[in-house]
């Protein structure tokens, strides 16, 4: 589906460019200085059923004399739609990243990543070198579901995570671009119900809609195959598509402690987020717990994942190691700073990659 050129705000420009793994769309702010120097040049990733789209705001309330480029990711937006080979992780994403970076003429970079985003970039990181990175609302260094607050796997086929946790009736609905706020699961009821917290207020939710809409459901895609299993729900994480590459067994970013050359890392979050926190309503584990799914094993079984606590065990590891690490978190804010505290967002952004004029 196309629909970028539709959903530009005034000052975003998009286009298409060939890389030497695919076809990637990006989007620049009108004016900006391609031969900007790395430290003035900041790239934006999204998360999982989103797009650069949701990257504007932000872009636009950025200081004029910074190059800001977003990128589509590839079965996401105005990007070639291809299979995502899970069993990499999210390696995937952070070579075709790179890859864009390349086509671009750009050595390195400030990165920022949401979500799935930002598992993608601790995974760029462990590959390739960034002069800074912000996690908003990022994945667990250990994945999404099905690990332990250490880390370690609930079990060997990594039961409830992956491919069969996607909503069959909200993947028909991406399928048939529903901009409709008629069931819970179409994904504007998704982006008011998780995306943001309750309150939040925007000018632009046709086009964080139209955004979630641009989610290719192709095979290989999202949200991905899954497994038989015996261990409770009765599947396991397969090994193509979106929400396997999230799955413990395929993704565990954790080694970043582990780096010689650590970029520094603004990690954001809010206290409300549905999504990845502690309790996340997308972990089957907390809802068979709540009984929003019958037949939960028990805590000792199958307890929720501790996603906040084990961002932050990795990256107070990561600082004890020698980097350098800051957190601001958002009271009351959910899966989305950047649009519920973009001036807070904002600042942080711009202290995290040392800018001055």
């Amino acid at each position: 589906m196309t629909i970028t050129q539709d959903s530009l705000l005034d000052g975003i420009t998009a286009r298409v460019i060939d890389t030497s793994r695919l076809r990637v769309n990006v989007l620049e702010r009108t004016g900006d200085d391609p031969a900007a120097p790395p430290e003035r040049t900041v790239v934006f990733v999204h998360g999982n059923v989103s797009s650069a789209l949701f990257w504007q705001e932000i872009m636009l309330a950025l200081p004029a004399d910074l190059r800001l480029i977003a990128v589509d990711l590839r079965g996401f937006g105005d990007t070639e739609t291809l299979p995502v080979e899970a069993s990499r992780g999210l390696g995937d994403y952070s070579d075709d990243l790179r890859a864009t970076l390349d086509a671009l003429g750009i050595e390195t970079t400030h990165l920022v990543g949401w979500s799935m985003g930002g598992g993608v970039l601790m995974q760029y990181a462990l590959d390739h070198p960034a002069l800074s990175l912000t996690l908003q609302a990022p994945v667990s260094p250990y994945g999404f579901g099905g690990t332990r607050p250490d880390g370690s796997r609930l079990t060997d086929d990594d039961a409830g995570c992956g491919g069969g946790g996607g909503n069959p009736d909200f993947i028909e609905r991406l399928r048939a671009g529903d901009t409709t706020a008629d069931a819970p699961t179409s994904p504007r009821s998704v982006f008011r119900g998780s995306y943001v917290a309750s309150g939040y207020t925007g000018d632009h939710e046709d086009i964080w809609v139209a955004s979630m809409n641009t989610t290719s459901t192709d095979p290989g895609t999202y949200p991905g195959d899954s497994v038989a299993s015996t261990n409770w729900p009765g599947f396991g994480a397969g090994d193509v598509g979106v929400l396997n590459t999230m799955a413990p067994g395929h993704f565990n970013v954790s080694r970043i402690v582990d780096l010689d050359v650590k970029p520094p890392i603004l990690w954001v979050h809010g206290t409300a987020d549905a999504i990845v926190s502690d309790a996340s309503f997308f972990d089957l584990n907390h809802l068979g717990a709540l009984g929003a799914i019958p037949g939960w094993p028990g805590e000792e079984v199958a307890p929720a994942q501790q996603m906040v606590t084990q961002t932050r065990n990795v990256l107070t590891a990561y600082e004890a190691a020698g980097g350098d690490v800051t957190e601001v978190e958002f009271e009351g804010v959910g899966h989305s700073p950047h649009l519920e505290r973009p001036e807070e967002f904002r600042t942080a952004l711009l202290q995290r990659i040392g800018y001055a004029r």
